[in-house]
């Protein structure tokens, strides 16, 4: 059974979706939701890292995400104390101990796709051929359209304001259910990611059986993400670019794109999907 690391971390909570009156196109008044916005500025060790644009749904697991995708704390072990305060927008990092050269690594930066603008520090992409995920597992058809279900059924701000984006990870419950174990939305896809890399990262929870969705496109940097947590399937109701193809490709990832309802396309490592019952039926319907 896997040890939780001792880290002392607030619990900081935040309304994170608001009322507003706005005017529709006949000049009418009504009340509607927005999500909220807000920043958070990261100190390690009293030194200022990043600032993000965040929802604040779980911002201690972000800034631990943040850390670890980053590459800017070796283990969650190194880290004391995560303190998130919003009176000043600001989340402080201490550490036990951290043997990384921050100003080397952030010396080097690329801003990415992400929605707000993420940022890769140093070489991350040259390390990236050093990531190569294991043949297997296997994911049967059944299995990936009951995901596709959960997320279209389960409770969302997205539904109730729009503007956000979602991502979930699963695992697999015999050979054709799925449980969500972590549901996170953020104003940007990567903070989704990181916030779920920095829950999966606290309860040392490995990634090898587990299957990753977002709503948002699967670019360079959403894939860097799913291979470095080691997770074998990524999943997204939008679409893939070239580039994220690309490193899929290098790393053995299962990526799967317009996943709607019972349909989806794989893009890679196809080997891994079982295709059953389902793709039966859709090879008996003539084409029109």
């Amino acid at each position: 059974m896997a040890v939780q690391p001792n880290i002392q971390m607030s619990s900081a909570s935040v309304p994170l979706v608001h009322e507003v009156e706005v005017l529709d196109e006949a000049g009418r008044k009504k009340l509607t939701h927005i999500p909220g916005e807000r920043s958070l500025t990261i100190y390690l060790d009293k030194r200022e890292v990043v600032t993000l644009m965040t929802l604040g749904s779980a911002p201690e697991a972000l800034v631990l995400g943040y850390l670890r995708n980053q590459r800017l704390v070796e283990s969650p072990e190194d880290i004391e104390s995560i303190q998130v305060d919003w009176e000043t927008d600001s989340a402080a990092v201490k550490t036990r101990r951290n043997t990384v050269d921050i100003d080397a690594l952030t010396s080097k930066r690329v801003v990415t796709t992400g929605c707000g603008q993420g940022t890769m520090f140093g070489g991350l992409m040259e390390e990236m051929s050093e990531i190569r995920l294991p043949d297997g597992p296997q994911l049967s058809q059944e299995a990936i359209v009951a995901l596709i279900d959960a997320i279209r059924v389960h409770d969302s701000i997205y539904k109730r304001s729009g503007s956000v984006h979602a991502c979930a990870v699963f695992e697999r419950v015999g050979n054709d259910g799925v449980k969500l174990l972590h549901f996170i939305e953020d104003v940007g896809r990567h903070n989704a990611v990181d916030s779920i890399s920095g829950l999966m990262w606290l309860a040392d929870k490995p990634g090898q059986d587990l299957i990753f969705f977002t709503t948002g496109r699967l670019t360079s940097e959403m894939v860097i993400k799913g291979a470095q947590m080691g997770v074998p399937f990524l999943l997204t109701r939008s679409g893939v670019t070239l580039m994220g193809l690309e490193l899929a490709r290098k790393t053995n990832l299962t990526i799967l794109s317009r996943c709607s309802g019972k349909h989806f396309e794989i893009y890679n490592a196809p080997e891994r999907v079982i295709f059953t019952k389902i793709a039966n039926f859709y090879r008996s319907v003539p084409d029109k």
